[in-house]
């Protein structure tokens, strides 16, 4: 059985994390998410959404579900890859104070889940003031340095002279960081989880969601899939992810997953079609090919 995705999603305290997960939940379009929270009370989930619950769990429209793990994570994970139908991506709103990177390591010494991503918010308007807060900026730069996405919210609260500097700002912290600018929490859904992307892709090799494209590189030989992975994570190119399968020099198949400037591979089974799904930002795709 495939390991099952996790995304960590951080940020500071009113930044929109609860409000971009709202979006993903309303538009999961047949992706059963698994929102995992410390408390209910701290992740309010939009009451049309809600099918029912009780003391851990919350059923949502569209097979999504929102558990409370309280203390204990890694019981709440362990469950969420039990139930039936699985979920097909587990994502962890952590707390505003939370360190995001943390998190992802816990999740990746356990066996049958890896991490997709740490995703994090931010708030266009206020982030360079608190990142020098005495009490708070030591915690917000070091959860920009965990990320390997951004999602700068609220960008509508700012002109466009103060946007475009904090953008600079961010990179200069988090130089490997693909920023994304967006307002009310309202993200492409494929660029936050790789579960989203690979449903988008069933709709054709190109398409074009926002202000991204999407394309489908596809080698006609085989390949060293490291430097291929390690390619497609170049900065140069503009990608914010990429996912898909490989023949390498040797003939076994390949999972290649980048999200921003990080990458891996692993083996898969070897029916697995060679293709590699590619998001990006329009204007910069041209760039994207085979090495």
């Amino acid at each position: 059985m495939p390991a099952l995705p996790v995304t960590v999603i951080g940020g500071y305290l009113g930044a929109g994390k609860t409000t971009m997960v709202n979006h993903l939940l309303r538009h999961a379009d047949g992706v059963r998410l698994a929102v995992l929270v410390n408390e209910f009370g701290e992740l309010a989930i939009d009451e049309d959404l809600i099918e029912a619950e009780d003391d851990t769990l919350i059923s949502i429209a569209g097979g999504c579900v929102c558990c409370s793990f309280g203390s204990d994570l890694t019981g709440a994970l362990l469950e969420m890859a039990k139930m039936h139908p699985r979920p097909d991506h587990l994502l962890i709103e952590s707390s505003g104070v939370a360190i995001p990177g943390a998190i992802a390591g816990s999740v990746s010494l356990l066996d049958g889940f890896h991490v997709d991503g740490v995703v994090i918010l931010a708030d266009a308007e206020t982030l360079r003031d608190s990142a020098q807060d005495k009490y708070m900026g030591d915690t917000v730069l070091r959860q920009i340095s965990d990320a390997n996405i951004i999602i700068l919210n609220k960008t509508d609260l700012v002109a466009a002279d103060a946007l475009a500097e904090t953008s600079a700002w961010l990179a200069a912290q988090n130089p490997n960081v693909r920023i994304i600018e967006t307002q009310h929490g309202n993200v492409v859904p494929e660029a936050v989880l790789d579960s989203f992307l690979v449903k988008a892709a069933a709709s054709g090799p190109h398409h074009h969601t926002a202000n991204m494209e999407m394309m489908t590189l596809t080698p006609d030989q085989r390949v060293d899939v490291d430097d291929l992975a390690r390619h497609l994570a170049d900065e140069n190119l503009g990608l914010i992810r990429a996912k898909g399968f490989a023949t390498s020099l040797s003939g076994q198949k390949m999972l290649i997953q980048v999200v921003g400037s990080r990458w891996a591979t692993s083996e898969a089974a070897q029916d697995k079609a060679d293709g590699i799904v590619c998001l990006g930002f329009k204007g910069q795709m041209s760039k994207v090919a085979l090495p």
